[in-house]
């Protein structure tokens, strides 16, 4: 039988657990934050596309590219929000950075973090302060807030830090189909039931407005679609005729009722497949 003493010694430690130890942030240059219990996991081989074909989002591509190698260098940089369209390449874009900075040379990490644990962020951010001589992105992908989400007001204090001010060795990056993070008709709502309509509005835009850098993503055009998927073909070394796949192509977008670089993949998966070619 458990000693009494024991078992209220080990449901202390479950509410108050020890101090996390700090991982070896040498064994990898990215990480996962899991929780229960939190951790920081190793990721050994990230999966991303190359950065040189991230076509049809150039713009959004060196402008993130910039600021990002202004923060590797140990320079001020902004929070970057990557939203807009679906499927555009902008988790794909966050990936390819950083694996471009690392070709360049530049000591960066990349800690992805879910929306569901933003509330145990400030954990996450004292564990990375402790390590001053890494730089860290704080990546979360899909980021939105639904009507009675509170999860927002964790992320603020991940975009602002609170009284101790976010990590000089810091940056936050997420990626959203929605400029604000919110949907529309919750902000419209507000407008039309609150108290105090501006205030309300106000409390929900702001979250938005902590990331300094703003970059959008729109649908691509048929020409930027068949220039991703020529793009492929191209790095994979395959010999094919463009005319025939130019129809399959558009006939897959008809298929799917959208063009976005990941139908562009898609359909490059299975043109690959066809041909026998690994990717």
């Amino acid at each position: 039988m458990t000693d009494p003493l024991e078992r209220i010694a080990a449901a202390l430690e479950r509410m108050a657990p020890a101090p996390l130890a700090a991982p070896d942030f040498d064994s990898a240059d990215a990480f996962l934050w899991q929780t229960a219990p939190e951790r920081l996991t190793p990721v050994k081989k990230v999966s991303r596309v190359d950065f040189d074909l991230l076509v049809g989002i150039n713009r959004s591509r060196d402008t993130l590219l910039a600021n990002t190698r202004q923060f590797a260098k140990g320079f001020p940089a902004n929070n970057a929000l990557l939203w807009g369209a679906r499927g555009m390449g902008k988790s794909s874009l966050v990936k390819a950075v950083h694996a471009k900075l690392l070709e360049e040379g530049l000591s960066l990490k990349v800690v992805e973090l879910a929306r569901e644990d933003l509330p145990t962020v400030a954990r996450l951010m004292d564990l990375l302060r402790e390590a001053p001589q890494h730089r860290f992105i704080l990546f979360c992908d899909d980021l939105s807030f639904s009507h009675d989400d509170q999860h927002y007001k964790s992320l603020k204090a991940v975009l602002d830090g609170g009284i101790a001010g976010r990590p000089d060795n810091v940056i936050f990056y997420a990626t959203s189909n929605r400029r604000h993070l919110m949907p529309r008709d919750m902000i419209e709502n507000e407008r039309s039931s609150a108290i105090n309509p501006a205030e309300a509005v106000e409390e929900k835009v702001s979250l938005s407005d902590r990331f300094g850098l703003w970059l959008g993503f729109h649908p691509c055009s048929q020409d930027e679609y068949m220039s991703m998927i020529f793009g492929y073909v191209a790095a994979h070394g395959m010999t094919v005729d463009e005319e025939t796949v130019r129809a399959e192509a558009i006939e897959w977008t008809a298929t799917r009722g959208a063009r976005s670089g990941r139908v562009a993949w898609q359909f490059f998966t299975d043109l690959a497949g066809r041909h026998g070619v690994s990717l």
